[in-house]
């Protein structure tokens, strides 16, 4: 329903200062741009900070967030970009794709908001990217914040790659001597 209005959380406010990862497509600079504006005062709200990486396409977002989310120290990432439909297939297998492996990478526990448009026309497009208008760019990093919020709430930080951190005390399967039967 066009026009109507809807409900939005506040902010969370944090303890300590959150880092986002921008990852953005800019195929439509001017959208791509305006997106980025949005998602850059939405983390300037919270006194987070923020670095754009771009890449080429939406298809590709997933990919470098997954990298980063590997290899850095983001709190977070925010997706955004534009896909506009087009006369064949390739708008379903960009914005299906695309929109599954940013899913899936949140399952992982990598929080994102996905702000990457899906639209009929560059007209759509431009009103829901405009800060001045629906902010989607601000909407996807809104979503990402309230999501590192829920992760330092539940407290379990992202480790390593999979190691546990030493304990005082080693324990070791059996007695001192070692098990008596198998």
């Amino acid at each position: 329903m066009a026009g109507a209005s809807h409900y939005v959380l506040d902010l969370p406010e944090f303890d300590k200062p959150v880092k986002l990862a921008i990852v953005v497509a800019p195929y439509y600079k001017e959208i791509a741009d305006w997106l980025i504006a949005g998602a850059c005062a939405e983390i300037e709200k919270v006194g987070g900070s923020c670095e754009v990486i771009e890449v080429p396409g939406a298809l590709e977002v997933p990919t470098a967030i997954r990298i980063a989310y590997r290899q850095s120290n983001f709190d977070g990432f925010v997706a955004l970009g534009c896909v506009i439909r087009g006369e064949t297939t390739h708008y379903d297998t960009v914005c299906n794709d695309s929109s599954r492996a940013i899913q899936l990478l949140g399952l992982e526990g990598a929080c994102i908001g996905n702000g990457i448009l899906t639209v009929e026309n560059y007209d759509q497009a431009a009103v829901r990217a405009n800060p001045e208008d629906q902010n989607k760019g601000g909407g996807a990093a809104a979503a990402a914040l309230h999501l590192i919020a829920l992760t330092r709430r539940f407290g379990r930080p992202k480790g390593g790659v999979g190691f546990k951190p030493r304990a005082e005390t080693i324990e070791i399967a059996g007695g001192s001597e070692g098990p008596g039967t198998a």
